[in-house]
């Protein structure tokens, strides 16, 4: 997401990476830097019944960086790990890094992930949370209690 004052290339190299590490696109769309704007974006996804969502931009510390609160208001449960394991990967390379506020949590059966909006850290970070994906949605997918579909839990 980015407030529509220039291209989105962040986000187009984001949609990318995720689709050749076997993501299916489903939408793109590029929403305003307006927390309310952002939050009805994320629901609309969550309602659709999207697996991920990935958000880029907003994660910074100038007052219209929001992405971060609209998406702690519409998760029901932090995911922390990936926005940490961004953060510390960031951090390695450019102490700048730790400026990023991203979050990550899930609501419903979508997980919600925010990156940076710089294609450069997009490019360095996707990697660090890319093998992992595919197993993240398959357990948020399990349906209550985590149980597969003979009842049991489903093994990692």
């Amino acid at each position: 997401m980015a407030a529509g004052r220039s291209e989105d290339t962040s986000g187009e190299l984001l949609a990318e990476l995720a689709q050749a590490a076997g993501a299916e696109i489903a939408l793109k769309e590029v929403v305003s830097d307006d927390r309310a704007a952002i939050e009805a974006a994320l629901r609309r996804y969550i309602d659709a019944g999207a697996a991920l969502v990935f958000t880029t931009g907003g994660t910074g510390l100038t007052p219209d960086d929001v992405t971060p609160e609209a998406t702690r208001a519409v998760i029901e449960r932090d995911a922390p790990g990936f926005a940490e394991a961004m953060r510390a990967e960031s951090t390695r390379l450019k102490p700048l890094g730790m400026l990023s506020r991203g979050v990550a949590g899930t609501a419903g059966g979508t997980l919600i992930i925010n990156f940076p909006g710089n294609p450069k850290a997009i490019r360095e970070l996707f990697p660090v949370i890319a093998p992992t994906l595919q197993h993240a949605v398959a357990t948020l997918r399990r349906g209550p209690g985590g149980r597969g579909a003979n009842g049991g839990h489903a093994g990692h």
